[in-house]
């Protein structure tokens, strides 16, 4: 699998929201830059928020129900997940994490080997538009990965065309955040929850106190037992509940929330933004040179 050998990365999140509209303006509170909407051919739509380490977040929404159940009906694996992630009345949430790749085709052949195949690899292109409206077109293939029972998923991402545009503007964001940091998984299976990502990343898990890492080139995933304060996961084995991203002045930060009227803690020198409609994971950021 390419792209856990030996520097598996994240490439984004997807954020499944029912409304690009409500999610432009929580995160747009939160501080940060919001692109432009992107329509997929398969009947779903982003408004995504792209970071300076390359990664970012992807609202996702429904923009036409009739073309989203006929492409889940043809075998469309992105959209049937997300269909299924929703269908259990969770239309705001976090359902996949997504990897970086350079070969999708054999990712599939990995995930197919370790029985954690969620379905056919997936081939598209859309366009994709910058913040002056110097458009292009982006084309990737998706192999995804899905543990037994579970609807949050993981897939990988091989671009085959990146626009050539300019996202500098969109990546510049009045919070302060440059990268992410961690994503936090609850599980309800911890062992079996970290099989899982120790296969489809190709990283070994390092035991700590409270939680498994999974050390990617550019950011961890952390794998921790549920608690009884985390309530039922309806969503599986695991579900994923948070994002931490590194700010360049954990002060600003604050003062674009306090002005936006956003709830939120400050403990141990982080700020903790709990899920909120448009927003559908725990947000917590940290001073990160």
């Amino acid at each position: 699998m390419s792209n856990t050998l030996p520097n598996a990365a994240l490439d984004h999140l997807v954020l499944p929201t029912a409304s690009l509209e409500t999610a432009r303006g929580r995160l747009g509170a939160l501080g940060f830059t919001v692109a432009p909407t992107g329509v997929h051919p398969f009947g779903t739509a982003n408004c995504c928020v792209y970071m300076a380490d390359g990664t970012f977040l992807e609202p996702l929404a429904i923009a036409d129900a009739d073309a989203c159940a006929a492409a889940a009906a043809a075998g469309n694996v992105f959209v049937g997940r997300d269909r299924a992630f929703r269908s259990t009345g969770r239309h705001e949430g976090f359902s996949a994490i997504v990897l970086a790749s350079d070969d999708a085709d054999a990712d599939h052949g990995t995930f197919v080997g370790a029985g954690l195949s969620a379905g056919d690899v997936l081939s598209f292109s859309r366009p994709f538009q910058d913040a002056s409206g110097r458009s292009d077109t982006a084309s990737f293939k998706l192999a995804f990965a899905a543990a037994p029972r579970t609807l949050p998923f993981v897939f990988s991402c091989q671009r085959l065309n990146a626009p050539a545009v300019d996202r500098s503007a969109l990546q510049h964001h009045a919070n302060g955040v440059t990268r992410l940091l961690s994503i936090m998984v609850v599980a309800a299976d911890p062992a079996a929850a970290s099989r899982f990502f120790a296969t489809v990343t190709g990283v070994a898990g390092e035991a700590g106190a409270t939680a498994t890492r999974y050390a990617l080139a550019n950011g961890d995933i952390l794998v921790r037992p549920a608690t009884s304060g985390d309530g039922a996961l309806p969503t599986g084995l695991f579900d994923f509940r948070a994002v931490t991203f590194g700010v360049s002045d954990l002060s600003a930060t604050r003062r674009v929330l306090s002005a936006n009227g956003i709830a939120f803690e400050t403990t141990d020198q982080r700020i903790t933004v709990p899920p909120a409609p448009g927003q559908g994971a725990g947000f917590i950021f940290e001073e990160r040179a």
